[in-house]
């Protein structure tokens, strides 16, 4: 899968599977819309009263899981949360994608969470035998 075929399924999806860890280990995952930067960035919001906010600002590791069925991409990186023109970039990218998003910037807590992929795998396993292909970016 190159770079072009990896923003395809990416761009082909709006929701991910997000998991991230307490600062005891303890596993937690959530259902985020995201959307994405040429360069594989990934953004979505979040409240910074969220779990996955607190996680993520102790421990910026990430997992996220996009797809459903037999074709998934299972991704591995480093979360930040962008000010700035950094972020003013990235909300016009997620609002791009997610027009209602102007809205909840009204939202006491409301920030954005830059995702940087560091490795991928591609699962498809509508093919026999399965395509499986893993990257690290």
């Amino acid at each position: 899968m190159n770079h072009a075929e990896l923003l395809d399924f990416l761009r082909s999806h709006k929701l991910a599977v997000e998991a991230s860890v307490t600062s005891d280990g303890t596993p937690q995952a959530a259902v985020v819309g995201y959307a994405v930067s040429d360069d594989l960035e990934l953004v979505f919001d979040t409240l910074e009263s969220s779990r996955k906010f607190h996680n993520l600002s102790t421990d910026p590791r990430i997992a996220l899981v996009i797809g459903w069925g037999d074709t998934t991409l299972q991704l591995e990186g480093l979360a930040d949360f962008p000010l700035g023109p950094e972020r003013d970039r990235l909300q016009e990218m997620y609002f791009a994608t997610y027009p209602d998003g102007r809205d909840r910037l009204a939202w006491p807590g409301i920030t954005f969470v830059r995702v940087r992929p560091r490795w991928v795998r591609y699962s498809d396993f509508a093919q026999e035998p399965a395509a499986i292909e893993e990257m690290t970016l």
